[in-house]
């Protein structure tokens, strides 16, 4: 019998010691908007493979330290990244990432938060919304792509760009929910999937749909990627059809037909 357990506790240890071997870990450089899903399927993931995941944030663009070419140009290392789709392709054309290696995740639309507490306002419709935005005391955008449309594009469509010049304010590198729940600003704008998880605001929902920008968020693995194929596992895990569910329940919509990549 003693010689039976040792014998087991022999092949367990070797187990053991094979997987300790073989598993890998694999670092991922991400922006905001898919954050919230990678987060929600990591266990899923490493639970699958027996790789672990780390996890490094930071914008898909900007000038901040944090960002994400920022990251990579002073030699940080990473194996995958996960961004806005335009900026990715930016970074494809710099040599950052690995040929072939791109692929589309999930597309992201803007929202508005208010301080959990204040009145709702309404913006389902571009009259409710331009309304909305002429009365609010002030107004936030993150230094993404979703801040980028918002500044430089709904303000003009919805004719009130110089009305509300001086009360439109870009938030950098820190969540625009944050900001709006100590009442730092009146209303808040960003993707959908980085305003749900934000505590203390009240979200009111997505932009209408005639307004509305998506972004499409995609991944690649880096042209020096300690672990290619294990970073291209992690790819096709995120975008399988059993991931759409938890994709889904953060806020963002399946990728559509066609790739559209964000224009900053």
């Amino acid at each position: 019998m003693k010689r039976m357990l040792r014998s087991l506790f022999a092949t367990l240890l070797l187990c053991t010691l094979s997987l300790g071997a073989t598993a890998k870990e694999i670092t991922v450089m991400i922006s905001g908007g898919f954050k919230p899903a990678l987060q929600k399927l990591i266990p899923q993931f490493e639970a699958k493979t027996g790789d672990t995941i780390v996890v490094v944030a930071g914008p898909s663009m900007g000038k901040t330290p944090q960002a994400i070419p920022a990251r990579l140009a002073r030699g940080e290392a990473a194996d995958v990244v996960i961004m806005v789709g335009d900026a990715l392709t930016k970074l494809s054309k710099e040599g950052w990432i690995a040929p072939g290696s791109r692929v589309e995740l999930a597309d992201s639309p803007i929202g508005m938060v208010v301080k959990e507490g204040d009145a709702v306002p309404a913006i389902k419709t571009n009259e409710e919304l331009r309304a909305t935005l002429l009365k609010a005391k002030s107004i936030a955008y993150s230094d993404s792509a979703s801040g980028v449309y918002i500044s430089s594009q709904l303000f003009k469509k919805l004719g009130i760009d110089e009305a509300v010049a001086q009360k439109a304010h870009k938030v950098e590198r820190i969540p625009v929910a944050g900001e709006v729940a100590k009442g730092h600003y009146a209303v808040g704008f960003q993707q959908v999937s980085e305003l749900l998880p934000e505590h203390g605001v009240t979200f009111v929902g997505e932009l209408p749909a005639d307004l509305q920008y998506i972004t499409r968020f995609a991944g690649a693995v880096t042209a020096k990627a300690q672990h290619a194929q294990e970073g291209k596992a992690l790819l096709a895990f995120l975008s399988a059809p059993e991931a759409q569910s938890t994709i889904h329940l953060t806020g963002m919509h399946s990728v559509a037909a066609a790739p559209r990549d964000t224009a900053q």
